[in-house]
């Protein structure tokens, strides 16, 4: 098992970094590239020895590894040839033999074992391999002075096994400037003249998880990719895999689960796959419904067609029917590829993804007992053809397996469970005690991409880090550290998750709750420089939260309002602008051999879904105008929305056709064929044109018409909109006058085809106090005159200064839940704040997760959250939670609200991932987040305290709304409402003047 030498991390409020201070040490003074899961030891010996150069004046220093060494090991020595080659200009010779000849220099790499060169030098007391041999996949890498006669001084790379060999060479590799995402998104090389690294010793101590992987799935664009670059007489095969093997090495990862779609070849089809995968040194497995490295989608027809029942049809893939057929199908694979390091999937389910079919098995025991037949089955099969070497062996519950295993299904002891997410980032269940004593361990299979229900998001890195943090922290603390596998589409577009998942998966305690975003940072800066790395982190943070309102691929016709909360699409849509505007400014000074990497990584995934975005605006913008009955206004909208459309096809044809020279020709696709429910061309409506003109007003806050007055608040000092359109296609002048000289109008006249925007605002300082319900804003026009009435309340500057906690207005009061007044601790329990992590810039999540659930009794024994609330009335409100959707099928997901000391509320959450459209759950991992509701008791107006209370661990929440009277429906929560500290001035942090 893994050996960790931190401690377990949760502790309140927070635990010493001492390790992690030393690495932002290190960061800050412009140290080398800092690596995933690497003690820093060498940065302490640097001061007392010099560098060790790898080249300097021309020359590079020689590469030996034993011939006898593991075939991974000396492959891996070709990339470290390579890749100096690639930054000094120079190829060093790499050599099998000891050198005969005097050398200054020479790297010597080998693995403990394996090599009598590095045995030698640890027998001899000169390579420290403390806490490397014996463990898994360790090594060292060190200086050692004279390590061979007429050798002055060796660069060693040490290994405990021949991965981690591997890892240290691709340590070193990273160390010199080369990005694992060298290849995979076009990272330049630094050149530099003379190449050194420290003299070390530089350790990579064993990993937090043993197996961490990727499953290459949903891979129609992959295998267009590759078809059309790669190997065009396959879909996906040996020259492919190579580059995915190298990069899995570079990032860490030891595992796959090979594409195993229609459209892609099968990985065992071409037999260099198997034979490839060894030689790199991965390990190969296969997903849930693939037993026993079968593909079911290309392997079961040819079999049965091949071995026909005696009625001369084929068998179908039906354990109740045909067992025996099945069971030989099982053995030849078994038995191919039983010389390989492989990980055997047991259990079953039906062909390419489909549920289990048991004809003769219709009830759940039934069909319990025919998955223990299976498993004792394959066990069999496995114990004959492969023997001791079939480890791992995993069983995955997945779907309606996970129903029959907790029904009753015997897994054997040894073998590894791995549990799975609801196909969006949240587990469904994590093991209980009995399940974590288990010799076999547990482990995750983990979605970065997904195609099916409710929805898919295959095309762009969108789960935000902080929820990928929340729970691989979570599944880590409930002892599931045997094997993570992560799916992850076309593995394009996924490079940022991919590797802050592999920087967890090596270790775990690397990264805290607070510092998701100096992992953007430190990831940022060594692919295009440190200069740029706490930018592109800041940009990275933003487009993951704003994917956590919405992603991209969810995007339906009508979600945001645009008539609600200053317009809340257009607020949206104006955050995206500006994040916009950062991501040009930081291009323009990228260096030009940045730019491809910097458009793959950074502008594409930015500029692709602000436009998916602009075009649904615009499409319901259009929508909205046809309901109204603009004019000219309705036709503008759907040019608009078909304009970004086109921009977006445009934006994604680059990517296709001009990045990196076209090497990436079919790599990106919105809308591949096989996606179910993906966003597409928004419709529009177009009106014939009418020789006429008229006038229409729309306020914000009504479809049409101005009958909801715009609400000003003196906390809040809010702008309001409203739209003057034409209902015709003639132009028109207009005007607007308002009531009273403090209301204040971002135009009063003009002559208009379409429509504009005129935001009011109010002159505080020239208002009187008090209330006032008489003022209006009059638009005249074409012979007509609209009146829109204004609700203005002013409570004036002093009152403004000393109120405190949340100050309610407009009917509602809107909180962070991370802006609380005080957060209470009880029974060794508490709130970690997440940064990053849900639609504001973080959430509270009540941990340990591991500590039991409070039932009663909350205000002496649950975990509490305090938020000061200051209400304008009296009466019984609607609170509702927004909590970050989180699943235990075999438990609950609840809190419980209060008002002072008024008796606790519970509310309980979605638990089970159901897997249909338009349910709870659907709703829930659509919109990112599940609005819990209670009702709460406000007896006097004046300050109260909210109280949140938790009731079962791992619950996070991430906003809170109470509806005071009057609240507008929305996607969003209204924006936040005025605080003193938190939040001293809303509208000009909220409100947009573009839309």
């Amino acid at each position: 098992m893994p050996h960790h030498d931190t401690p377990h991390p949760f502790s309140l409020p927070s635990r010493p970094w001492t390790r992690k201070s030393f690495l932002r040490g290190m960061a800050a003074a412009g140290a080398a590239p800092l690596l995933p899961g690497v003690l820093p030891t060498a940065a302490r010996a640097a001061s007392d020895r010099p560098d060790f150069p790898l080249v300097r004046g021309g020359t590079a220093v020689e590469l030996y590894v034993d011939a006898a060494d593991d075939p991974a090991v000396i492959r891996a020595a070709g990339d470290l040839q390579a890749d100096l080659e690639r930054v000094s200009g120079v190829r060093p010779v790499l050599r099998h033999t000891v050198p005969q000849t005097a050398a200054a220099g020479l790297v010597l790499v080998g693995t403990l074992g394996a090599s009598p060169v590095v045995d030698r030098l640890v027998t001899q007391g000169r390579l420290d391999v403390s806490r490397v041999k014996g463990r898994w996949e360790a090594s060292v890498t060190q200086v050692v002075e004279r390590p061979l006669p007429g050798v002055e001084r060796a660069l060693v790379i040490a290994g405990s096994d021949r991965r981690g060999t591997v890892y240290g060479v691709y340590d070193t590799s990273e160390r010199i400037g080369v990005s694992p995402w060298y290849w995979w998104a076009d990272v330049p090389v630094p050149r530099r003249e003379t190449v050194t690294v420290p003299a070390g010793p530089l350790k990579r101590y064993e990993p937090s998880v043993r197996y961490r992987g990727v499953f290459i799935n949903d891979e129609q664009n992959l295998t267009t990719w590759s078809h059309r670059t790669q190997e065009p007489d396959k879909n996906i095969g040996p020259e492919t895999y190579k580059r995915v093997f190298e990069l899995l090495l570079r990032l860490k990862a030891n595992y796959l689960w090979p594409a195993m779609h229609p459209y892609s070849d099968f990985f065992n089809k071409h037999r260099e796959n198997p034979e490839l995968a060894d030689r790199y040194g991965i390990v190969v497995g296969s997903s849930h419904p693939e037993a026993l490295l079968r593909n079911g989608v290309h392997e079961w027809e040819p079999w049965a067609k091949e071995h026909p029942g005696a009625d001369g049809t084929p068998p179908v893939y039906d354990y109740t029917v045909n067992p025996a057929v099945i069971s030989d199908y099982w053995r030849a694979r078994a038995r191919q590829n039983a010389s390989y390091e492989s990980s055997w999937t047991i259990g079953m389910r039906g062909l390419h993804d489909s549920a289990l079919e048991t004809k003769y098995a219709t009830t759940i025991p039934e069909k319990v007992a025919v998955m223990n037949d299976i498993i004792a089955d394959q066990r069999r099969i496995l114990a004959e053809e492969v023997g001791a070497a079939a480890e791992p062996q995993i069983f995955i519950p997945y779907k309606e397996v996970l129903e029959l295993y907790n029904a009753g299904v015997r897994v054997p002891d040894d073998i590894t469970l791995i549990w799975p997410d609801d196909n969006h980032g949240n587990m469904r269940q994590l093991p209980n005690d009995a399940e974590r004593a288990r010799a076999g361990g547990n482990g995750i299979y983990y979605h970065l991409s997904y195609w099916g229900r409710p929805k898919s998001y295959l095309w762009l890195d969108t789960t935000q880090l902080a929820k990928v943090w929340q729970e691989l922290r979570r599944v880590y603390e409930h002892g599931v550290d045997r094997m993570w596998i992560f799916n992850v589409g076309d593995v394009k577009s996924i490079e940022t998750g991919l590797s802050f998942s592999m920087d967890m998966a090596w270790d775990v305690d690397r990264w805290g709750a607070e510092d998701v975003g100096d992992f953007l940072a430190e990831w940022s800066g060594r692919q295009f420089g440190r200069r740029y790395g706490r930018e592109i982190a800041a940009i990275r943070t933003e487009y993951y939260r704003l994917a956590a309102e919405r992603r991209p691929e969810f995007i339906d016709p009508g979600v945001f309002s645009v008539i609600h909360h200053g317009d809340e699409a257009g607020r949206r849509l104006v955050a995206y602008e500006r994040l916009l505007a950062q991501v040009r400014a930081v291009g323009a000074e990228v260096p030009e051999q940045y730019r491809d990497a910097f458009f793959e990584l950074v502008e594409y995934p930015v500029h692709g879904a602000y436009l998916m975005n602009l075009k649904y605006y615009w499409a319901d913008r259009n929508a909205l105008a046809v309901r109204q009955g603009r004019g000219a206004g309705t036709n503008r909208f759907a040019d608009l929305a078909e304009a970004a459309h086109a921009e977006e096809a445009a934006l994604t044809r680059r990517y296709n056709t001009q990045v990196a020279g076209g090497k990436w020709d079919g790599i990106v696709n919105p809308y591949p064929s096989q996606i179910p429910k993906a966003p597409g061309r928004p419709a529009v409506t177009r009106i014939a044109r009418q020789e006429a003109s008229g006038l229409g007003v729309a306020a914000e806050g009504n479809e049409t018409g101005a009958g909801r007055p715009l609400s000003f608040s003196s906390y809040t000092r809010d702008r309001r909109f409203l739209d003057v359109f034409n209902t015709g296609f003639l132009p028109l002048d207009w005007t607007a006058e308002a009531s009273h000289p403090w209301v204040l109008l971002s135009a009063a006249q003009g002559s208009l085809t379409e429509q504009t925007r005129v935001w009011v605002e109010i002159d505080w300082a020239r208002m009187p106090e008090g209330t006032y319900d008489d003022a209006t804003v009059a638009v005249s026009g074409a012979g007509q005159r609209i009146e829109v009435p204004l609700w203005v309340v002013n409570d004036g500057e002093r009152a403004r200064r000393r109120a405190r906690g949340f100050v309610a207005a407009h009917g509602y009061v809107s909180i962070d839940a991370v802006h609380t007044e005080r957060r209470v601790a009880r029974g060794g329990a508490g709130w970690r704040e997440v940064r990053g992590l849900g639609r504001r810039t973080g959430a509270l999540e009540a941990v340990p997760t591991t500590v039991a659930p409070v039932t009663a009794d909350f205000a002496t024994r649950a975990p509490e959250l305090r938020y000061r609330v200051r209400f304008d009335g009296a009466g019984s409100f609607p609170v509702t939670v927004f909590r970050l959707p989180s699943l235990d099928e075999r438990g609950h997901r609840r809190l419980a609200v209060a008002l002072d000391e008024q008796p606790a509320t519970v509310l309980a959450g979605q638990s089970v991932a159901t897997g249909n459209r338009g349910d709870a759950w659907a709703r829930n991992v659509e919109d990112g987040v599940e609005k819990l509701t209670a009702r709460v008791t406000v007896d006097e107006p004046g300050e109260h305290v909210l109280r949140i209370f938790m009731v079962d661990p791992g619950i996070a929440v991430d906003q809170i709304v109470i509806d005071t009277g009057g609240l507008p429906v929305s996607y969003l929560a209204p924006p936040e409402s005025y605080h003193a500290e938190f939040n001293p001035d809303p509208d000009r942090a909220a409100a947009p003047r573009s839309y």
